[in-house]
């Protein structure tokens, strides 16, 4: 993680003075855990979760949000400023600040995807299979979400069908019982996913 973290801290900005690196990979594969303490490494980098960007309603489709209260004022050297959607109550919370930074993380499924790849100064995949992330997520979120789990299950394997980001990445990680292995991604590299047709 400390490697990790000096390489990403060398990189050039991104987005404005911004070096904004992505955490992709399906749900449950551990993103938000991962970007959590990539952030402490990284000296208390800010992470944006894009589940405060996705609503029930547009579960992928918040690619316009993102780039008008996030990635503009961010690329102009401002505070950008969004609006939090709380998954229990349905609703936009008050705006949040999130000042320009030296390294910002964005984790989330679609952290990677086409439209975002122009502003990112590096693509982390999380290397887990869908199936295997899937099963993890369900777990966690209790037998009340699996109604949300089965749309959600036909939504992800549609995005990454017509938009991959692990194609793109610049390092697969993958959790092991220590920790996490940071590794270069390989040119042409096969996915795991193949048989279940993630992406």
């Amino acid at each position: 993680m400390h490697d990790l973290a000096s390489r990403l801290h060398a990189l050039p900005p991104s987005c404005g003075p911004v070096r904004l690196v992505g955490v992709d990979g399906h749900a449950g594969s551990g993103k938000s855990t991962f970007a959590g303490r990539l952030a402490v490494e990284l000296g208390g980098a800010p992470v944006l979760h894009l589940d405060d960007i996705a609503t029930h309603e547009q579960l992928f489709d918040w690619t316009g949000r993102l780039l008008a209260q996030v990635l503009e004022p961010l690329g102009r050297g401002e505070t950008a400023y969004y609006t939090p959607y709380d998954w229990r109550t349905r609703r936009f919370g008050p705006p949040s600040a999130l000042p320009p930074a030296p390294v910002l993380l964005v984790e989330g499924v679609g952290a990677g995807r086409r439209a975002l790849r122009p502003y990112l100064a590096g693509l982390l995949w999380m290397e887990l299979p869908c199936e295997a992330s899937w099963a993890r997520g369900r777990l966690r979120d209790g037998p009340e979400q699996s109604t949300f789990w089965a749309g959600w299950v036909r939504a992800e394997r549609a995005h990454f069908r017509g938009d991959p980001s692990r194609p793109y990445a610049d390092f697969l990680v993958r959790q092991s019982p220590l920790g996490y292995e940071v590794l270069p991604m390989p040119p042409a590299s096969p996915g795991p996913d193949q048989a279940c047709r993630c992406e």
